[in-house]
């Protein structure tokens, strides 16, 4: 397992075309707008070297060798139980989303619906996968799991798109492989990847077969072209008071990618054209994401409880009754999550490749929630930090000479917290409900691993409510049995 250190060294091998902010970027581990991304990725490293985390952030890899659990296969209900606890241990170290689950989502939904294709059509994808997998385990690699296309006219399949290209779709093939072509939208932590691991972003027909595509490319293949997405207030991070950003040292990326005619050799194809599977694939990818939402987001959460509490105290207000509820209320709203988390894991089962895949009703009703509670979370902790949060000067005015000692004066709370710390509180409040930690906490709940209307979807198909209406029937006497 590599370190952190060896992460970041990896990294400079690699080449890529990145634009931010309209700029070419050429040292793209060192920009300042990226660099508490990539501290956040190197944590994911860092902390599976740390002995007392070992029972979480360690699993055994397909030739029985320790892996980082972010390359790993589930193995049981109880890996994923460890896997939600995990990134909530994450979440709470860095503040923000540290951009690995999704590469460790993908990996294992590709996994079970490689083998059943295997079965059902006498294709080899699930051996390349196995080899794949090994190589991405032994050399620690963080991959990029690209699902969600431009899309480009929403009332139109991939298919019949005025322009072919709004869904990624295979444009050449070759005796060594095939060549694609298209975009991949909100790729978080795809700038600070080895690997783009690609899959459909919704289930094909017939018609979409040259869309039913899932492959490896490594991050710097050619032709791939990557433009930093912005986020609010991310210029902040250009400027020399770092405590203005909220969360300094660490926070998150997404970015468009686009893939300009790649060629992808035939080890490294899991799904060419076969549309049947691309519905499983994405259910399976999308039912693990969600899960992972149950874990992260209450992490951050816990951060966020946090800092309320600590700005009310700090305000004198730590003891109000009304202060007390409402973080009663924010816990119950992040443990309900937690719990959900938990559950579809608990109940997960076997696939028939032995990899175990989340209850998948229970995920989606995980997701659910995901896209509502950190919403109240956040408007609770914008409510407890007052009317200062959005009001407040500049870290560096408290260093002025002549205007630092007044502020110093006038924004003091309690008289044994200064009028700094009081300050660097509330600009964390600031980064996780409306600043740049915001696109993690908030935005990404709602529309990561698919928006709130993916779910009602899933969670109608999944229910079974004619069974609900067998039970009520009975019970009424309106039938026998």
């Amino acid at each position: 397992m590599r370190t952190a250190q060896e992460y970041v060294e990896s990294l400079h091998r690699l080449k890529r075309e990145l634009y931010v902010l309209g700029q070419k970027v050429q040292d793209f581990t060192e920009h300042p707008m990226l660099r508490p991304s990539l501290n956040a990725l190197a944590k994911t490293y860092d902390i599976a070297h740390d002995p007392r985390r070992a029972d979480l952030f360690v699993r055994q890899g397909v030739d029985g060798q320790p892996v980082n659990c972010f390359t790993s296969l589930h193995h049981s209900s109880q890996d994923l139980v460890d896997k939600v606890k995990a990134l909530r241990v994450l979440g709470q170290e860095t503040g923000t989303c540290f951009q690995r689950c999704v590469g460790w989502d993908a990996l294992n939904a590709l996994d079970s619906t490689t083998f059943e294709m295997d079965q059902a059509l006498g294709t080899g994808y699930h051996g390349r996968f196995m080899e794949y997998l090994r190589f991405v385990q032994a050399n620690d690699l963080v991959c990029n799991g690209a699902m969600t296309d431009v899309k480009g006219d929403r009332s139109l399949r991939p298919s019949q798109q005025p322009d072919p290209d709004m869904f990624l779709r295979v444009v050449e093939r070759r005796p060594d492989g095939i060549v694609v072509r298209g975009a991949k939208a909100h790729q978080t932590g795809a700038i600070f990847s080895h690997e783009i691991i690609a899959m459909p972003t919704l289930a094909m027909r017939a018609d979409d077969r040259d869309y039913a595509v899932a492959f490896a490319v490594p991050s710097d293949a050619r032709g791939i072209i990557y433009i930093l997405g912005r986020q609010a207030s991310d210029t902040r991070k250009l400027e020399e008071a770092a405590p203005d950003v909220g969360n300094p040292i660490y926070g998150g990326h997404e970015a468009l990618v686009i893939f300009d005619d790649v060629f992808v050799p035939t080890e490294r194809i899991f799904m060419d054209g076969e549309w049947q599977f691309s519905g499983a694939l994405v259910e399976r990818f999308a039912g693990y994401h969600r899960q992972s939402y149950g874990g992260c987001k209450v992490g951050v959460g816990d951060v966020l409880i946090g800092a309320a509490a600590a700005a009310a105290e700090y305000a004198g207000a730590g003891a109000a009754s009304h202060v007390r509820r409402k973080l009663a209320e924010m816990i119950h709203l992040n443990e309900t999550l937690y719990a959900c988390g938990i559950a579809c894991s608990a109940a997960g089962q076997a696939t028939a490749s032995g990899t175990y895949l989340v209850d998948l009703l229970l995920a989606n009703v995980c997701k659910q929630n995901v896209t509502r509670f950190p919403y109240e979370i956040a408007r609770l902790a914008e409510d407890l930090a007052g009317g200062l949060l959005v009001t407040m000067p500049s870290i560096r005015d408290l260093s002025h000479p002549e205007i630092g000692p007044l502020l110093a004066k006038y924004l003091q709370g309690v008289a044994d917290v200064p009028a700094a710390d009081r300050l660097r509180i509330l600009r964390l409040i600031e980064n996780l409900t409306i600043g740049a930690g915001a696109v993690a906490y908030r935005t990404e709940s709602m529309h990561g691993a698919g928006s709130p209307e993916a779910q009602v979807i899933m969670i109608g198909r999944l229910s079974d409510i004619e069974a609900k209406k067998r039970l009520a029937r009975r019970l009424a006497g309106v039938i026998s049995q």
